[in-house]
């Protein structure tokens, strides 16, 4: 698979919670992707994650991280979409 920038990184992230809003930064000074999901209805935090650069170059570790964070907010009882790695 391509190495994956930045920008596509976070376009995928922010697409990967969908209905719910995750805001998707990149940090400049260590390169790490941040993600906070939000409950749009309730405005409640329900996730937040970092990803090592390494990680979300990398698409099929960017989508293992998504999978493992969609599953722990399936796990909280909120409902997701089927969802796959574009």
């Amino acid at each position: 698979m391509p190495t994956l920038r930045i920008n596509d990184a976070l376009l995928i992230a922010q697409k990967a919670f969908f209905p719910l809003h995750c805001i998707a930064w990149a940090t400049e000074y260590s390169g790490e992707l941040s993600l906070t999901v939000i409950d749009s209805a309730t405005s409640r935090v329900v996730s937040r994650a970092r990803v090592k650069q390494d990680d979300y170059a990398d698409a099929r570790h960017l989508g293992a991280v998504l999978q493992q964070a969609r599953q722990q907010i399936l796990d909280a009882g909120l409902e997701l979409p089927p969802w796959q790695m574009p």
